[in-house]
């Protein structure tokens, strides 16, 4: 996106967003998102040649987990940090009772989803009232 400094694309077009996008993005200083790369080794930004932080989709999605165990969900750091571990050796998947399992796919919107469509229309949200 020349021009506008919001974003960098590289060449296979995958978009790269600054820290300060993130931090507008997620509601959160940089400072907090700096803390947040010591404390979780899955959170880690690239960084370009100048040092500057470049996230990735993936990056920013986890900045939205991260912030939800911790604001919403009551997490201490440590407890965000090691349901983060678990869950990515789960590979996410959500514990569903036996009966909704045979219920089948779409019959159930887990928490977690819920919370996923919610943080998404936040950055959504986020994006057009900064137009």
């Amino acid at each position: 996106m020349p021009g506008n400094g919001t974003a960098t694309r590289t060449a296979t077009e995958e978009r790269l967003y600054r820290i300060g996008d993130v931090s507008r993005l997620a509601d959160l200083k940089p400072f907090v998102l700096r803390y947040w790369e010591t404390e979780f080794p899955m959170l880690q930004p690239m960084k370009s040649p100048g040092g500057v932080r470049l996230y990735r989709q993936e990056d920013v999605d986890m900045v939205f987990r991260i912030k939800r165990l911790l604001y919403d969900e009551g997490f201490t750091i440590a407890g965000a940090r090691r349901h983060l571990r678990e869950r990515n050796g789960a590979k996410e998947q959500d514990a569903v009772s036996p009966r909704a399992a045979a219920e089948g796919p779409g019959q159930l919107l887990s928490r977690k989803m819920l919370l996923d469509l919610r943080d998404t229309l936040r950055a959504f949200l986020t994006l057009l009232e900064r137009r």
